[in-house]
């Protein structure tokens, strides 16, 4: 099947999500959060939100494009993610987004598509999303290859300047698919088995998550508000217990060259950056 050029620059229909503190409180936990971060987790009080939960409800604007694309779904790899905040997401609403793909590059062996997804509560901005995705197989048809990568490369013989490790939990993949990310590569064996893994594997946005929680409280002193954005390459998978280990070093005031990896030295997030008010 050819894959669908004519979905470039066309916008989708408004898509509403509606969420309650328990859905952010649910994310928290999905992300790995511990009784140290009550600020995230209990609702009695100023309950804030990590910025990445801008995840949550930009998803179904990435499945509705990926749908669209007329490529076999098993074939779709998600490589790069971009969360831009506006404003910190407050703990319950009702928020609109409207999604585009902005372009579908040639790269030879696969089709790269990029979808930028933004959000709204009443008309005011409040983050947008850039889902990078490519579709294996679909290359070869003549368009071009696009934009460079970004490329992000801790300077060499210089040590991080924050590091902190999560060890995710044996059900973390089933915890964060509560948020709505169900793919059953990361719950069941046998699906995990036919994406060619020995188990099931966490989701990328899950690791992403990790990732970005190590950020706002390494440089942001946890407060959303200071997290501007984090972009970030998926590089290789995470299994449920793994730990995840986030470095930063910092480029210059408010940008931050951020890699993550397993305890065993594998990298999973790499050419990331992430912006902040210092």
């Amino acid at each position: 099947m050819a894959i669908n050029l004519e979905l470039v620059g066309k916008k989708s229909e408004p898509i509403i999500h509606k969420y309650a503190w328990r859905d952010v409180v649910l994310y928290a936990l999905g992300i790995g959060a511990n009784t140290d971060e009550l600020d995230f987790l209990f609702e009695m009080g100023d309950l804030k939100v990590f910025p990445t939960f801008a995840v949550v409800p930009s998803f179904k604007a990435l499945v509705q494009a990926t749908s669209n694309l007329n490529v076999n779904p098993m074939m779709i790899l998600h490589g790069e993610q971009t969360v831009i905040l506006h404003n910190p997401i407050p703990p319950e609403g009702e928020m609109s987004t409207v999604s585009e793909v902005t372009g579908i590059y040639d790269k030879g062996k696969a089709a790269l598509v990029v979808v930028k997804a933004e959000t709204s509560i009443d008309g005011s901005p409040v983050f947008d999303n850039i889902f990078t995705i490519f579709a294996r197989g679909e290359g070869g048809f003549g368009g071009d290859r696009g934009p460079e990568a970004l490329k992000a490369d801790p300077p060499a013989g210089n040590p991080p300047d924050f590091r902190v490790e999560y060890k995710t939990l044996a059900q973390q993949a089933l915890l964060y698919r509560l948020s709505g990310d169900t793919n059953p590569l990361h719950a069941s064996p046998q699906f995990a088995a036919m994406g060619g893994f020995e188990r099931p594997i966490l989701h990328g946005l899950c690791t992403y998550g990790h990732a970005g929680r190590a950020v706002l409280h390494s440089v942001c002193g946890g407060d959303p508000a200071r997290f501007k954005s984090f972009a970030a390459r998926f590089a290789s998978v995470v299994f449920p217990g793994d730990t995840i280990v986030t470095e930063g070093w910092r480029e210059r005031a408010g940008r931050y060259i951020v890699r993550a990896s397993t305890q065993d030295g594998k990298t999973v997030l790499s050419n990331s950056v992430a912006e902040v008010v210092e």
